[in-house]
Parts: C-alpha cells; sequence; structure tokens
C-alpha cells in the first residue's frame, strides 16, 4: 500500500462524513404499512396451477388477473431478479451496490428513461397495456408485503406500472450494444476509436453488459418449416434463445390464459409482464439476436464563450442541462453523493469530457411501446394481426422466426435502420454541427430483409445474415439495401446457421424426429471456421513431444462432433473457441498454434491425458447437481462455458427451448425444456434443477396446453398470497 492510497482514502472518508450528513438513506423498512402493498380481496380474480416440473400455468379472468398473477408465481421462483431489477430501475443501485452499482443509475439519467416514460406513459400507450403493467406491478407489491424479510431496499416500493415501461427503455438499447459506445467515453484519457459491435459476446469489457448480460454470449436459433417440407403436412418452428442461464435476461417459463382471449406459453424475463416468445395456439414466433448499424457518435463543436452552448448549422445553441447527485453506498455505513453533469442536444444524450464532447443518437430513443409491441404479439389470432403488431415499431432490433397453424413461415430482420446520408462515414465519429447527419426516419418495415413463405419451405436464422436465409430465389438482395444501415452481409454465417442450411436444405420431407434431432444437432459443419482452423493444425503444426503428437491424431481423427464420450472434442474446443470467436469478432486472433500447445498442457496436468471424453470437460453446475454434457460453443446444441480451473462450467446458450408443430389439421402441441428448471434460486426446491437431467439428455417434456391435460399433472393450484390451499 503506498502513501497516496492511504490519504486518497482519508479524503475519501471525510467526504463521505461530510456529504451523509442529512442525505438520502436505504430504508430498512418499509416506509407505508405493509398492508397497503397487497390489494384488496377479490381485487384479481386468478388461480396458479403448478405442474410436476413447477411450471405455472396462470388463468385468470382478465387479462390484468393473469399479469397480475404472473408477476406473483416469478416472485415465488425468483424475487431476488425480480428485485434487483427493481432497484436497477428506480435509480437505487448506488444506494445498494455502491460503486459497483453507480454506472447504473448514471446510465438511467444518462439515457433520460424517467423523463420520457413520465412524459409519454399516458399517451403512447394504449389503456389495456398501462392497466397490465400496473397489475404486474401489483404482483410484486403482494409478493414483498408478504415476504418483507426478503426485501434488501424498501425505497423502490410500491413498484408500479411505469417501473415496467422503464425496465424496457432502459434495457433495449443495450441489446444491440448501446454501451459499447458509452462506456469508452467515460473510461479513456483519450478520444477512443470507434469499434462497432458485431455480437454480444464474452470477454468483452464492458461494465453494464458483464453486469446486466453476465459478460457472456447473447445468441439465438430459431428456425420454421412449412408443410411443403415435412413429412406429415405439419408446420415445425424451433424457438431457442441463447441467454445467460441466471441473472435478469435469463429464461422464466409460463403458460398465460384468460378469458379475455390472452392464451400463450413461452418464455419471459423477469419484470415482463407479457410472453418474449413462443406461441399461441394460432401462432409462434422466436427471437435471435442481429447487430445493424443502430448507433451513432457525433463531436460537438463547443462555444469558446460558453460551454453550455454547441453549434449547428451555423448557430449556437443552448444545451438542455442539468447536475445530478447521485447518492453511493460505502463501507456500508455512509453516503456519499457523486455530482455528475447531464447533458442533451439534438442529436440525443451528450457527454463531456476533457478530450471532447460528444452525442450519441440511436435507434429507438423516446421510443416506450417496447411492451405494447409485445403485448400485440402475444394475442395476435393470424399472420395479419401479427403483422400490425410488428408495424408497431416498438421492439428496435431483434430477428422474427415466425410459423403459424395455416402453415405460414416468415423470417424478418426486425430493426429500426436509420436512413442516413450516404455523403458521410458511419462507422466512425460523426461532425455533429449540421443537420445533415441528424437523420430521422426508419427504413419502412415493408422494405426490411424478410422472407416469406419461401418455395424451399424453410426458414432459419442464427446470428447469421439475411442474405443466406434459406435455399433458393427468395433470400433478400444484399445490392437493395445501404452499407449505412450495418445488416450483416451475406458472408457472415456461424457454424449454426451453416448447419442448418445443410440439414434443412438436404432433406425436403421432414418428419417430427429429425425436426427434434436437428435441433439438438452437436456437429460443426465442414465450413465453418472450426473445420478450417482444424486442417490448419493438422496440415502445418510440426509437434515436438509425444503428447503433441497424440493431440494432433485426435484432431485428425475428429468427426466435428461435440457428443459427450467424444475423445476428440475437448482439445479441439478448447483451441478453437478463442481463435474463432476472435476472428468472428474482428479482434485480434490468438496465435493457433500457441493455443494449441497452451490447451494440451492445460488437459494434461489435470487429467494426465489429452484424450479426455467431452462430458468430463464440459458441465452442467446447479447446486449439488454437477453432470456431463454434450454441445459446445456455435452448436445447434449450444452451451457455453467457462472455465473454472478443471472443467468449463455451462454459464449461457441453450437455455429456455420450446418446439413447436401445428399438425395437419392445425391443431398446436409443443414440448419445452429448462437447463435447470421452474425455481432456479430456491436450493430446497424440488425444481430447481430437475430438468437438468432431461437438458443433458437432449430430452423434451411436454406442455401441458389443454387445461383438461394440465388437470392431471396439477401438483399445487392456489390463489396468488394462499399457497396452502391446494
Amino acid at each position: 500500500m503506498t502513501k497516496h492510497f492511504y490519504l486518497s482514502l482519508f479524503v475519501l472518508i471525510l467526504f463521505s462524513l461530510i456529504l451523509s450528513i442529512g442525505c438520502e438513506k436505504i430504508e430498512k423498512t418499509s416506509p407505508l404499512p405493509i398492508e397497503q402493498l397487497i390489494p384488496p380481496e377479490g381485487k384479481y380474480d386468478v388461480t396458479i396451477y403448478r405442474d410436476e416440473w413447477g411450471v405455472p400455468h396462470i388463468y385468470g379472468k382478465k387479462d390484468t388477473d393473469v399479469a397480475y398473477g404472473l408477476a406473483y408465481a416469478q416472485c415465488e421462483d425468483d424475487f431476488k431478479t425480480v428485485q434487483d431489477g427493481q432497484i436497477l430501475i428506480r435509480g437505487k443501485s448506488g444506494l445498494v451496490n455502491g460503486f459497483n452499482g453507480f454506472i447504473f443509475d448514471y446510465m438511467l439519467e444518462f439515457l433520460n428513461v424517467w423523463d420520457i416514460v413520465n412524459s409519454q406513459y399516458e399517451t403512447d400507450l394504449s389503456d389495456e397495456i398501462r392497466a397490465i403493467c400496473e397489475a404486474y406491478a401489483e404482483g410484486v407489491n403482494h409478493y414483498a408485503g408478504l415476504h418483507p424479510d426478503k426485501v434488501i431496499c424498501w425505497d423502490i416500493f410500491p413498484a408500479t406500472g411505469k417501473d415496467i415501461v422503464a425496465g424496457f427503455v432502459l434495457k433495449a438499447p443495450l441489446f444491440f450494444g448501446l454501451n459499447r459506445y458509452i462506456e469508452p467515453l467515460f473510461k479513456s484519457r483519450k478520444k477512443p476509436e470507434i469499434q462497432r459491435p458485431k455480437m454480444l459476446a464474452k470477454n468483452d469489457e464492458s461494465t453494464i453488459l458483464k453486469e446486466i448480460f453476465e459478460d457472456l454470449p447473447l445468441g439465438s436459433n430459431t428456425f420454421a418449416v412449412s408443410p411443403k417440407r415435412t413429412a406429415d403436412g405439419s408446420t415445425f418452428l424451433d424457438v431457442n434463445s441463447h441467454q445467460p442461464w441466471t441473472g435478469p435476461v435469463a429464461w422464466y417459463e409460463a403458460r398465460l390464459k384468460s378469458e379475455e382471449g390472452w392464451n400463450i406459453t413461452g418464455g419471459v424475463f423477469p419484470g415482463a409482464p407479457i410472453i418474449l416468445h413462443g406461441h399461441n395456439q394460432y401462432l409462434g414466433w422466436a427471437h435471435t439476436v442481429n447487430m445493424p448499424d443502430l448507433v451513432d457518435v457525433y463531436e460537438l463543436t463547443i462555444n469558446p464563450e460558453n460551454p453550455c452552448q454547441y453549434r449547428m448549422d451555423g448557430q449556437w445553441k443552448n444545451f438542455e442541462r442539468k447536475v445530478v447527485y447521485f447518492p453511493v453506498k460505502i463501507f456500508d455505513k455512509y453516503i456519499i453523493k457523486i455530482p455528475r453533469e447531464i447533458l442533451f442536444c439534438d442529436y440525443g444524450p451528450a457527454i463531456r469530457r476533457a478530450h471532447g464532447v460528444y452525442a450519441l443518437r440511436y435507434a429507438g430513443y423516446k421510443n416506450i411501446k417496447q411492451v405494447e409491441q409485445w403485448y400485440r404479439m402475444n394475442k395476435a389470432t393470424n399472420i395479419n394481426e401479427f403483422e400490425e403488431a410488428l408495424k408497431i415499431r416498438g421492439i428496435p432490433s431483434f430477428n422474427i422466426g415466425y410459423a403459424d397453424y395455416q402453415g405460414n413461415i416468415w423470417y424478418i430482420y426486425n430493426a429500426l435502420l436509420p436512413i442516413r446520408s450516404e455523403k458521410y462515414n458511419w462507422k466512425g465519429y460523426l461532425p455533429g454541427d449540421t443537420s445533415e447527419t441528424l437523420w430521422t426516419e426508419y427504413l419502412p418495415f415493408e422494405k426490411l430483409p424478410q422472407v416469406k413463405n419461401p418455395q424451399s419451405g424453410f426458414i432459419q436464422n442464427c446470428n447469421s445474415t439475411p442474405f443466406q436465409t434459406t435455399i433458393g430465389n427468395d433470400n433478400p438482395n444484399p445490392a437493395n439495401y445501404s452499407l449505412t444501415f450495418g445488416i450483416e452481409p451475406p458472408e457472415h454465417m456461424t457454424n449454426r446457421a451453416l448447419r442448418l442450411l445443410e440439414l434443412l436444405g438436404s432433406d425436403d420431407s421432414i418428419t417430427k424426429e429429425e425436426f427434434y434431432e436437428y435441433k439438438f444437432d452437436w456437429t460443426y459443419s465442414k465450413n465453418s471456421l472450426a473445420k478450417k482452423y482444424i486442417e490448419k493444425l493438422f496440415n502445418e503444426f510440426n509437434p515436438e513431444t509425444d503428447i503433441e503428437k497424440q493431440a494432433i491424431e485426435l484432431l485428425k481423427n475428429w468427426d466435428l462432433k461435440a457428443d459427450p464420450d467424444n475423445l476428440s472434442a475437448g482439445i479441439a474446443i478448447l483451441t478453437l473457441e478463442p481463435v474463432v470467436r476472435a476472428e468472428i469478432l474482428n479482434r485480434p486472433v490468438p496465435d493457433l498454434f500457441k493455443t494449441f500447445r497452451e490447451k494440451i498442457k492445460l488437459l494434461y496436468s489435470i487429467y494426465g491425458k489429452v484424450d479426455v471424453p467431452w462430458k468430463e470437460i464440459n458441465r452442467l453446475i446447479h447446486g449439488k447437481v454437477n453432470i456431463g454434457l454434450g454441445g459446445g460453443p456455435d452448436l445447434l446444441y449450444c452451451v457455453y462455458g467457462e472455465w473454472t480451473g478443471k472443467y468449463l462450467e455451462g454459464r449461457a446458450g441453450d437455455s429456455y427451448i420450446l418446439l413447436v408443430i401445428w399438425d395437419k389439421d392445425g391443431k398446436v402441441h409443443s414440448q419445452a425444456l429448462h437447463q435447470f428448471g421452474s425455481a432456479t434460486q430456491d436450493e430446497n426446491s424440488p425444481h430447481y434443477a430437475d430438468q437438468a437431467y432431461l437438458f443433458a439428455e437432449r430430452k423434451m417434456r411436454t406442455v401441458h396446453w389443454e387445461f383438461e391435460e394440465l388437470k392431471e399433472y396439477v401438483a399445487k393450484a392456489y390463489k396468488p398470497g394462499k399457497e396452502g390451499n391446494n
């Protein structure tokens, strides 16, 4: 420890003691009578049925009843994550989590989330969706009121409908990488280079990404097959998002049904009052992450006579400016208030740094209709109603894979693509003094890259280009799209996309069994980067030891599969994963031969050999459950692991999987799977990890769609707050 460290610490403590006097404090007890958090008896008419897997089936009279019941069920299974989200959106992260939480509070103010929500909540959202959000908030409040011992910050209660909407407004741009533009501007002592993100992936240095998305890959698979290509005239849909296995964007499964026509099953994140992807009796959809260019950074010219003015079209304009004091907890006892200047200009939020003043503009800024659009998608009954929901344009990114009971299939490169002037380089800093760079319009929905009912009979997307969605002549033409949109080019193909084109494209009579088999495929394509690097290794690597010779032989004999007992997959995947990822993300690629030698030494030091069965390396660990897996990075059976010193512990990838079939008569059937279970936070629950064994065996469980079928499997039925009345 240096003298400078102790001096800085002393100053910080002194500063905190001074500012803590009379400042905001965390409420240790409820600021209002707890009874006020509990809705009046009879306000909501809903029953939660738990099936044999603990999955909640929520049946209510009205849509609001169902939203309220969904919130209560989520809190039962994961109140911690629901509460964490409420802390974040109320700007209390600094109070609860200290300096680690301060960045979230700042982001909330920087993006102007609450001013936007407060000014537009009554005007931009329908009465229906406001009622849904407010009912969901009351479900959260009800649970908190009955379980005060689980509340860590009473300042965030009572939750409101505006909190729910604000959560969508804050998180939506993070999915297309907004934070990757903001954080370098703050962290760098000099003007940072702009790096347009290609994919949200692990080893990112973003604090926001690490805390929200747990610094793990976000991807996803979807594919749909029409009756043209199925053996029995059915229609298939794969709903298969890749998310972190824990945290605020980990999937939660629920079945919702009201007497007002809300009838759906699917996946939801904690804090979301509607299904984010899934199916109703008529149609279903899946999302995959896409990464168009939806963010621009502008370098502003500041008035040398007045630092609160910037130049626009030859005139000086005033910033909209305020100073916010952010309360931050230190030493679990004191609170300091950190001042930060918040600026807004014509482009959007602005940042003042020593190396300049910069503004950001991003797709969907001041748009609060995300939850409205998803709700309309939930309740659509045909392809036309679904399209009308998409035209709300509230969801700023995400590909959509769609199928329905009439045999329609559809891929949409969903995004708010800014219409930009061709005369500027939109990949770097832009001049922030001219309205020529101030885009205000988006490409119309009808002109987005999309493939509807292709002659091939199938569509797919696995975080890949929209220009290779299927085979044949129905793919969008890249020549029709400006490079300023930043759409993934035709050569941007993941292994997962390559494999689906190979599997689906070579089978013109796909059976139900093949539908399931293709979803769980664990093979790398012969056209993949993995195959390219493997060939480079056994053609060019010069082994120096017997162990290295053995490792090369393993690679030569590798069948490109990641099945659990595969003896070659371990050394192959450990070597290839960092190399392939770097090339895909356009980052410096590690030396292939050096990486290979390092992984040989690693395996030998731990296992005493290099021919280690893949299941001994690739593990699912949750509480006391520790089981071997097949699958791996960028496979259709996708598992991303983190090295823990002895093996790869699965942290992301396939999580909530939903495979949907409409038979030739249009009746829906589906099967689902979660990598852990419905009660991921309660180690004492039988549903903490009861689906993990199915996940390891690539087996699905039946979704109980009809109530008559569900009745045979109900393990518990109760009204919220009355868990004992089975």
